[in-house]
């Protein structure tokens, strides 16, 4: 691509690290999780929700299992303000959950913000300015020790204001445009703000170290966390907090590694809304614990509920691939990732363990999905363990392997001439059509059996044609004896080649399912039968495998 030259790395690599977090292959527990979905998430909406649909919003927060809640920029609006006291006033605040508020270091919105919080049982204050090198040379034009009074300004009211506060306030702070400062600088700025604030064991200090701006690849990131938990005063007092965004795709893996490296408590949204590519989506880091076998704390067992309320009230759509919450992340179309669910499911059900399916990294049923409408999907790309999954799963036939794969190419080519997926009742309607009960052609009217030495007396009538015939014909049991009957009234030539049967509904009074195959120059067909009484079932099921035999040589 052309202009390449005018880029460069725009992150700092900090010095002294020892990237000893490399070597943990995993996180042993949650952090804390903060939602962001009513101030970051919000203010990158199109049309910004409504108080009613930031109140519904909150209340889905709450269920989901968060314990705080970034719930506006009181002083920037007075929809923001309107909502930070609406749900003070109605008491909708659960009491083991804090909200969090955001504010610049300008006196005005420090005291409106703690306006704002006033009466909230647990607030958090949360303090920021920019720190970055484009942003001191470009925007404020300020040198280092001016931003860090910006900050220490900041600092030392929101301390006054709380001395006059009622109700546990606890602070934040965090140097915007983490990853575009300078390591040490960063580090100068924030412990600055430390003193200020003075935490203890009791009155602990989030210091919140944002990817305002993704530059770097993920493991530059968790560097930079590293290098800000060795070099921070009070270490032990603080709550590390990261607030990764999606620019250059890696969100996800900035928040696992920044984890890994020291981080505490990830700040976030649902589904990953945010400005420009987005904020860490929460859902896909807990679901990632989750498939570690490590609870995450937040409760994602009703995903499409969760899923329906966020796109009604952000208008917003979740993507169809998007990790674990999107429609098509469980769905498989081709064919041999269909067999292989359906084995390993059938393995599962036979075994039990810990969850292994080839292909589904959870169960889709943890988090309220179901198999048959998400897992198999049934389009031209489909296999006969897909299609013949759908029969069994949801409609309770299990075809023969060898008549599996025969519907499965029929089905496929029906979905590849109408260029379209085929949902689970449309495969089962096909199903019915074109192999069930079939008598188009030619139908066994009735049949009175008889015993005659070691072989079956048939005395049946046919129709054929339209014509009906009287037969009698023998076998060595009562469907070989109907099918001596159809070959003399056709004057075909084919075998009658294999026979299985099942109950439908696996009890004795429900509806039989019968399988029949033969086989005519050199080619089988395949036909099934439906009836209360199973010698009626497999009769029909041979004199459909007849009738399509009839259909595809006059094709």
């Amino acid at each position: 691509m052309k202009n390449f030259e005018k880029y460069s790395k725009q992150y700092f690599a900090p010095d002294g690290v020892s990237m000893d977090w490399i070597h943990r292959d995993a996180l042993e527990k949650p952090p804390v999780w903060c939602s962001v979905d009513l101030r970051d998430g919000n203010q990158a909406l199109i049309v910004p929700m409504s108080l009613e649909e930031k109140l519904e919003f909150f209340k889905l927060l709450c269920d989901i299992g968060f314990k705080e809640i970034e719930v506006g920029f009181p002083a920037a609006s007075e929809t923001e303000y309107e909502f930070c006291r609406t749900i003070i006033e109605r008491g909708l605040i659960p009491d083991d959950v804090t909200i969090q508020v955001l504010t610049q270091s300008r006196e005005h919105i420090i005291a409106k913000t703690f306006e704002a919080i006033k009466g909230a049982p647990h607030a958090i204050v949360h303090l920021y300015n920019s720190t970055s090198v484009a942003q001191r040379e470009q925007v404020f034009r300020r040198s280092k020790q001016e931003i860090i009074d910006i900050a220490t300004f900041g600092a030392r009211l929101c301390k006054q204001y709380r001395e006059q506060a009622e109700g546990h306030i606890s602070f934040e702070y965090s140097p915007e445009s983490f990853t575009g400062t300078e390591p040490a600088y960063a580090a100068e700025i924030c412990n600055e703000v430390i003193k200020i604030w003075e935490p203890t064991p009791e009155d602990k200090v989030i210091i919140n170290l944002p990817v305002t701006v993704s530059h770097s690849m993920p493991h530059v990131y968790a560097n930079q966390v590293e290098y800000m938990c060795k070099n921070l005063l009070h270490r032990e007092n603080l709550v590390i907090s990261l607030h990764p965004h999606n620019d250059r795709g890696c969100a996800v893996a900035d928040s696992e590694m920044g984890l890994l490296a020291g981080g505490d408590r990830i700040e976030g949204t649902l589904f990953g809304n945010g400005e420009r590519t987005g904020n860490v989506d929460i859902i896909t880091l807990a679901l990632n614990m989750y498939s570690q076998g490590i609870d995450p704390g937040l409760d994602f067992s009703n995903l499409p509920a969760i899923t329906e309320v966020y796109e009604k009230v952000t208008r917003m759509h979740v993507y169809e691939r998007q990790p674990y919450s999107g429609q098509l992340v469980f769905a498989a179309f081709s064919g041999s990732h269909q067999d292989a669910i359906a084995k390993g499911m059938k393995f599962r059900e036979d075994r039990g363990g810990i969850w292994n399916v080839p292909y589904l990294p959870i169960d889709p049923t943890d988090i309220g999905r179901v198999y048959e409408a998400d897992v198999i999907r049934i389009n031209s790309q489909s296999g006969k363990g897909g299609i013949g999954y759908i029969l069994e799963t949801q409609f309770k036939h299990v075809l023969p392997p060898k008549m599996r794969e025969a519907f499965g190419y029929h089905v496929k080519s029906i979905s590849d001439h109408e260029h379209r997926e085929l949902q689970p009742v449309e495969v089962y309607d096909i199903f019915k059509r074109d192999f069930v009960n079939i008598n188009t052609h030619v139908d066994v009217v009735r049949a009175v059996y008889t015993h005659e030495n070691d072989r079956i007396r048939a005395e049946s009538v046919i129709r054929y044609h339209d014509e009906e015939k009287a037969i009698t014909s023998f076998g060595t049991g009562r469907l070989d004896a109907i099918a001596a009957a159809l070959r003399e009234v056709t004057g075909l030539d084919c075998s009658l080649e294999s026979y299985t049967e099942h109950d439908l509904e696996g009890k004795s009074s429900s509806k039989a399912a019968s399988y029949v195959s033969i086989r005519h120059n050199g080619k089988v067909y395949w036909g099934t039968g439906i009836d209360s009484d199973i010698i009626v079932s497999s009769v029909k099921a041979l004199v459909s495998a007849f009738n399509i035999m009839f259909r595809e040589d006059n094709k």
